[in-house]
């Protein structure tokens, strides 16, 4: 039995990831923060949820004890769950530290809780594979690029950031967790017309949640000869 955990997975890209595991037959446990809309999501897909708050640390430690007194293992984790703050608030000139703490909280700080907890359910699984849900809008080859529409886009004292972050924890986790045979990787889903997207009101937005989903699973499925410390997308890697 193949054993997925997915964060942040009760709407959006995350649930998608959680329905495509599913279908490729592994176990999926579907995490949400909210027990009701995690419950109803799971429940919509015949799969299993789980409470898990990625910024509680005894919401983060339940979780990886229900894991491990039910399965005793973890062959996937998603780190999926993250938030885009107030565009308002993270742009510089005008940031407001309170919003850029949320963000980090989330996306950065609450990866490396989930992972720090579930690495040793990780290393009982013959063939572990973490896939961290990151963003292009992260890489800083791009941002700095003057032909890249990145580097024309307001600035970010927040979520780009934590994206660049949240990369950079790749790399790390992946070069400390090689020699356990655990492949670590970065993806970005690009942009998809799902909620998270809603407040940047762009209209030009044409892939599915379903679409950015893919990626994710395609890590999550990795043979052992596939690649580690990588960021990549549909077209393949992405500069950092």
């Amino acid at each position: 039995m193949t054993i997925a955990l997915v964060t942040g997975a009760n709407k959006g890209i995350g649930r998608e990831i959680a329905a495509q595991l599913a279908e490729r037959g592994l176990t999926v446990l579907l995490a949400a923060r909210n027990k009701e809309l995690g419950e109803k999501a799971a429940a919509e897909l015949g799969v299993r949820s789980l409470v898990l708050d990625v910024t509680d640390p005894a919401s983060v430690r339940n979780a990886a004890e229900r894991i491990d007194e039910e399965f005793g293992h973890l062959d996937v984790l998603i780190n999926n769950a993250g938030i885009s703050g107030d565009p308002a608030g993270q742009r510089p000139g005008h940031v407001e530290i309170d919003v850029v703490r949320s963000v980090l909280e989330t996306n950065v700080l609450g990866v490396i809780a989930v992972t720090e907890a579930m690495l040793p359910l990780l290393r009982r699984s013959s063939a572990a594979r973490i896939v961290n849900v990151s963003s292009a809008v992260g890489s800083l080859g791009t941002n700095t690029d003057p032909d890249h529409y990145f580097a024309k886009m307001q600035g970010s004292a927040a979520y780009a950031p934590s994206k660049a972050a949240l990369n950079m924890l790749t790399v790390q986790y992946a070069k400390a967790l090689r020699p356990d045979g655990i492949l670590v990787n970065s993806v970005t889903p690009g942009a998809c017309d799902t909620d998270f997207t809603k407040p940047f009101a762009r209209t030009d937005i044409t892939r599915t949640a379903a679409d950015g989903a893919v990626i994710a699973v395609q890590m999550a499925t990795l043979k052992e000869d596939g690649p580690t410390s990588g960021f990549f997308d549909d077209n393949g890697t992405v500069p950092w």
